[in-house]
């Protein structure tokens, strides 16, 4: 007999919504800690963030004065109702994780049956098991991104290759499978680097024969995978290409725009580039991303067609952060990842020489020849 498929409550999806959003857990630790599967986390996440706005839309919109009547009674309807829902919410009956962990199998005068019916509980809940990041999957992703990381160039079938032994092959379905899932893609030359909507406007490559002579003049962003001992994170950072300084950087547990979004307002709080440059991926493609550039006077590029290299900077800036950081250090929990990327892009930027800047580091030619024009 098949398993009986659980339902579940807005309460319920809500909560593990505002589990994931929060960001210190992966999506494969937040799934085991509410015993659903990783796609519905994601999937609920992704529901939240896009409804979160029309919340606020649909308050602001056609707003009575203040000092109505009208308004004032009504403002005093809401708070009785506030104070009933409140108390309606402490006197709920507990969440179905609780009711779980009463349940008692080798109770000796209730069988289990009959504590389900006592807690009103659906029995189906005790016996499921829900499906876990297969652990295999996880170690080839960790491999797949060390190869990738060492030759970005390698596609599926080299992969595949590389990952196979006589007793453990490695299928290339797998792989391309794996790749997706991670959001990871070989550099070659070809005719379309990357397939997006059509309803999204492709901004040409600004940046080709032109001379970077100074900070702020041109930055980059982009997106890498990191793996985890239970899943993995997804990491965005936004560079400056005269100085490889590391303007801004986010986590997230999922690969939506929402972090990405979130890393564009803090990189524009620190200063205003006069070119952009992104690949064509649906976070840097999408309405939010290129009008809040536009509207910050910013020219907004994306990598050509058969340009392999455009993006080169941001590329280096991964190696440098796995091999250096996540590949040595193998962080355990999101926080201590997080904590421990915090600590490397300080040391990145503040300490870290590069032979390309004269061994000099990234905040000392970013400051230095920030203060140049106002010098002269």
């Amino acid at each position: 007999m098949g398993k009986t498929n659980r339902t579940h409550t807005p309460a319920f999806k809500a909560q593990v919504a505002l589990a994931a959003i929060k960001g210190d857990r992966t999506i494969s630790e937040v799934a085991a800690h509410y015993e659903i599967h990783v796609n519905l986390v994601a999937h609920w996440k992704k529901q939240l963030l896009e409804g979160a706005a029309a919340v606020f839309d649909s308050r602001g919109k056609n707003t009575p004065p203040p000092d109505d009547p009208k308004v004032a009674e009504l403002y005093e309807q809401i708070g009785r109702l506030q104070v009933e829902l409140a108390f309606v919410k402490k006197n709920l009956p507990a969440s179905v994780e609780w009711k779980r962990l009463q349940v008692e199998p080798a109770h000796p005068q209730l069988s289990v049956r009959q504590q389900c019916e006592l807690l009103e509980l659906n029995r189906s809940s005790i016996y499921y098991e829900p499906a876990q990041a297969d652990p295999e999957d996880v170690r080839l992703m960790t491999q797949i991104d060390r190869l990738h990381t060492e030759s970005p160039f390698y596609g599926s079938r080299k992969l595949a290759v590389e990952l196979s032994t006589p007793e453990s092959p490695v299928n290339r379905k797998r792989v391309q499978r794996l790749m997706r899932l991670m959001g990871l893609e070989a550099l070659y030359c070809r005719p379309r680097t990357t397939v997006t909507s059509r309803c999204h406007k492709v901004y040409p490559y600004l940046l080709r024969n032109l001379a970077v002579e100074r900070p702020n003049q041109v930055w980059s962003a982009d997106i890498t995978y990191v793996p985890m001992p239970s899943g993995f994170m997804y990491l965005a950072a936004t560079i400056d290409w005269f100085s490889r300084f590391v303007v801004s950087w986010k986590l997230s547990n999922t690969l939506d725009g929402s972090f990405c979004q979130e890393m564009l307002e803090e990189a524009l709080a620190r200063g205003t580039p006069s070119v952009f440059n992104t690949d064509q991926g649906v976070q840097f493609t999408a309405t939010a991303w290129t009008s809040r550039l536009e509207d910050a006077g910013v020219s907004v590029s994306m990598d050509g067609k058969g340009r392999c290299l455009d993006n080169i900077f941001v590329e280096w800036l991964w190696r440098s952060v796995k091999y250096e950081y996540a590949y040595p250090c193998r962080p355990e929990t999101v926080r201590e990842l997080e904590r421990g990327l915090r600590e490397y892009f300080g040391f990145y930027n503040e300490r870290r020489i590069h032979q390309s800047l004269a061994y000099r580091t990234p905040a000392d030619v970013h400051q230095q020849e920030s203060r140049r024009p106002q010098e002269r």
